[in-house]
């Protein structure tokens, strides 16, 4: 059985949208943040960023720093999620290609496997106070995995695939 996907034509933006300036497929709200990171080894220097996909804005950019991927994953999530809440925005949406890290943010508890060495300890301080603030807040953020087989890269993505 052969499956099919079809990929989102960029146009920038489409003409049926009218609240981005970005390509953004109909299902994606353009009422959102996309977040992702990026990392040259893993581990290695790791830095993540977040996009606002109404005005194709960077909303905050962290690194580079000695980690992996999913750390910067998951602390760009919720990086992302403290500001919303801090700006009152608590109904506005995440959208993040990486499965572990929102799974990592719903169990409040970064899963890493990462060594922790002198090297590293800066990170797991900012790890352990990304934790500390999932466990003492609650948000109401709904964060969404985006589709990178339907819609194609996350807007967030650094661009070094």
């Amino acid at each position: 059985m052969q499956r099919h996907t079809q990929t989102f034509k960029s146009e920038n933006p489409p003409d049926y949208r009218h609240d981005t300036v970005l390509p953004l497929p109909m299902e994606v709200r353009a009422d959102a943040w996309a977040v992702d990171a990026a990392c040259s080894g893993n581990p290695g220097p790791m830095e993540y960023q977040a996009i606002d996909l109404a005005t194709g804005a960077r909303v905050f950019h962290f690194g580079p720093v000695k980690g992996t991927n999913n750390i910067g994953e998951f602390l760009a999530i919720v990086h992302a999620l403290a500001l919303m809440q801090q700006q009152g925005l608590h109904d506005k949406t995440i959208y993040s290609d990486s499965y572990n890290a929102i799974l990592w943010v719903n169990k409040r508890q970064c899963k890493t496997k990462l060594e922790r060495t002198p090297e590293t300890e800066q990170l797991y301080q900012i790890i352990q106070r990304a934790e500390n603030w999932l466990r003492t807040h609650t948000f109401r953020n709904p964060i969404i995995k985006w589709e990178t087989s339907k819609w194609g890269e996350v807007p967030a993505d650094f661009g070094r695939k």
